[in-house]
């Protein structure tokens, strides 16, 4: 058989083929679809876009969980009232509900005479009405349940009318750890940690606490119950239940009586329970009244509760109370304050009346986005970030008031930065802490009797805390700025410390770019410390060289804080400096300054802090 044998192409005709084949490939490189090819369009290619199929706009807010369902309920059958709930319905005695509750729901209005009592004693039991008229509460009328959810037109509560849920809880959310465990009779925790008065060895009574915090996100919508208090005991549960829910929804809420989800007592031989959750949410509210979700008092006060308040237009003069209970154990630490959240100013406020506490308040994610506006820790709370790289952030206040305490970090681990950032940081009378190193940028640091203590620890990739104050800081009555580390601080206004006590004082020291400094009488700069350790964040000052560095003389002109220089306290590019008490430390270098005045009481002491050798450096001074 004769085998077919392709004869090559002529030259001419092979060189033709590879140069279209070139073309077809550049063709396809460019994107360009070769003729032949089918070609989507445009309405088809849209269609297949990433935009198309990822939506990239966040999702929208949860919706409010419901509130837990109940049986339905009738005017006269199940409220002992007169007429019907879709015109009016009128409860003239008291009612003692059975069972897991009711729900009503209808057109009309529902009101309460004057002394009336609607209870449920069995905790978690629901009272739920979902009226479109108005509900209403005679004077001293009464309604007490585990969940309480009004939703009306118009609510209105009386003088001495109450709606109670103390120590009514369920269970609370699962996979939370609000209810204490041993038998040292702790408190419960919700929004405050439970106190315990029990401390292991090796421990402080800061580093003790019982039950823990929990629902951070319902921090705008609170929805859950509040948690029982440990018991001391295995065979009899002795700690205190609990605070229930109440939800309040209307147009206006007018509130002259009381809402109360407090936790119960747990006596001397219990834990108390934490507060529970109130939420209210309206058009307007006026009124006088009371909404109080406290932890209740036992052997170890339980962990306050979480309140919600969203009301665009308030004309009232109601009180809030969301503390911990108080600790019959141990009385100078009562469980820790709850959280109160006022929606339209976006206003967060933790206040543990007065109540001495060890036990803190966590803040576990402050937002970003939105910011809160202002933020107010006050009366003996004690508010705590944990969390490594933790912001604290307001647009407009952050005010520490009447001995309560900020604490940024761990105790025995100062590994972190943390930030704070606002318009105004106020103090009175209290404390912030920082375990690692702080970065705050404000406006205006305004400090009276108060401290803030930088734990820079050992850890030198954590030894800088900057300080930024742009129009205004003043210390006044003995305020403390203290770091064991480098400590910068910065601003384009007046440095004040007033007077007698008033201290500044780090390892190394660098202030700069104020127009103003004044060292009141009796006040300090001082940079290193007394007695200022040996450790990696101690000041290198190169005194066992024959020559001093080059740097001594001509420091880097641009005011950062620059931890291989052997200065120990700078001044950099400060207009004025007024000294009218004690600048003190080791090597002190003034950088670009107009104006440097003492005065008769006022003096400048290179005293050979940790006993180094002395200098006093004023470099470009006018």
């Amino acid at each position: 058989m004769a085998h077919h044998i392709p004869l090559p192409l002529p030259l001419p005709l092979r060189r033709r083929l590879h140069h279209l084949f070139i073309l077809a490939l550049l063709a396809v490189a460019s994107g360009n679809p070769s003729p032949g090819v089918y070609d989507r369009g445009a309405e088809e290619a849209e269609a297949y876009s990433i935009l198309t199929f990822h939506d990239y706009t966040p999702p929208p807010p949860p919706a409010l969980p419901p509130p837990p369902a109940a049986p339905a309920a009738t005017c006269a059958g199940d409220l002992g009232g007169v007429g019907d709930l879709d015109t009016r319905c009128v409860v003239p005695v008291s009612v003692r509900l059975e069972g897991g509750g009711v729900f009503i729901s209808g057109n009309g209005s529902l009101q309460l005479l004057d002394g009336v009592s609607v209870t449920c004693q069995r905790p978690g039991c629901v009272v739920s009405a979902n009226l479109s008229g108005d509900i209403r509460f005679g004077h001293g009328a009464r309604v007490v349940a585990g969940w309480v959810s009004l939703a009306a037109t118009n609510i209105t509560l009386g003088d001495d009318a109450v709606i109670d849920t103390t120590a009514l809880a369920g269970n609370p959310p699962d996979k939370t750890s609000g209810v204490p465990t041993g038998i040292y009779g702790d408190g419960g925790g919700h929004g405050g940690r439970g106190a315990s008065c029990y401390v292991n060895k090796g421990q402080t009574q800061e580093d003790s606490w019982g039950g823990d915090t929990y629902a951070w996100s319902e921090l705008k919508t609170p929805n859950s119950y509040g948690s029982k208090g440990g018991s001391t005991s295995v065979e009899k549960d002795y700690g205190g239940g609990g605070g229930g829910v109440v939800w309040l929804f209307a147009d206006e809420i007018v509130m002259n009586g009381t809402v109360i989800a407090n936790g119960g007592n747990g006596g001397t031989k219990g834990g108390g329970g934490s507060g529970g959750s109130i939420y209210l949410k309206a058009a307007t509210m006026q009124g006088g009244g009371k909404i109080s979700a406290c932890g209740g008092n036992g052997l170890s006060g339980g962990g306050g509760g979480r309140v919600s308040i969203d009301v665009f237009s308030r004309h009232d003069d109601t009180h809030f109370f969301v503390h911990g209970g108080r600790s019959s154990g141990c009385p100078d630490n009562a469980g820790a304050a709850g959280t109160l959240y006022e929606e339209v100013p976006k206003s967060i406020t933790v206040s543990n009346n007065n109540l001495s506490t060890q036990t803190d308040t966590v803040f576990l994610d402050p937002p970003y986005e939105p910011l809160w506006t202002n933020v107010f820790i006050k009366n003996h709370a004690k508010v705590s970030l944990p969390l490594r790289w933790s912001r604290l952030q307001a647009q407009g206040q952050i005010s520490l008031l009447s001995r309560a305490t900020l604490t940024f970090g761990l105790t025995h681990y100062p590994y972190s930065e943390f930030e704070l950032l606002a318009e105004e940081l106020l103090m009175s009378d209290s404390t912030i802490q920082v375990f690692g190193a702080l970065r705050m940028s404000v406006k205006m640091l305004l400090m009276w009797n108060s401290r803030m203590v930088i734990d820079g620890g050992r850890d030198s990739g954590v030894a800088t805390s900057l300080l930024e104050g742009s129009n205004l800081i003043v210390l006044r009555e003995s305020s403390v700025i203290h770091s064991n580390a480098n400590l910068g601080i910065h601003g384009q206004g007046v440095l004040n410390l007033s007077g007698n006590g008033d201290t500044i004082e780090a390892q190394r020291l660098i202030l700069s770019l104020f127009y103003n400094i004044l060292v009141g009488r009796g006040a300090v700069l001082r940079g290193p410390l007394i007695n200022a350790s040996g450790d990696d964040v101690a000041p290198k000052l190169n005194c066992e060289n024959e020559s001093c560095p080059m740097e001594i003389f001509h420091p880097p002109e641009d005011c950062n804080l620059n931890s291989s220089l052997s200065f120990t306290l700078q001044i950099c590019r400060v207009e004025d400096i007024d000294v009218s008490g004690l600048v003190q430390g080791t090597v002190i270098n003034f950088n670009r300054a107009r104006n440097v005045t003492i005065q008769r009481h006022g003096s400048i002491s290179a005293t050979g802090l940790g006993n180094t050798s002395l200098f006093l450096v004023c470099q470009n001074c006018y």
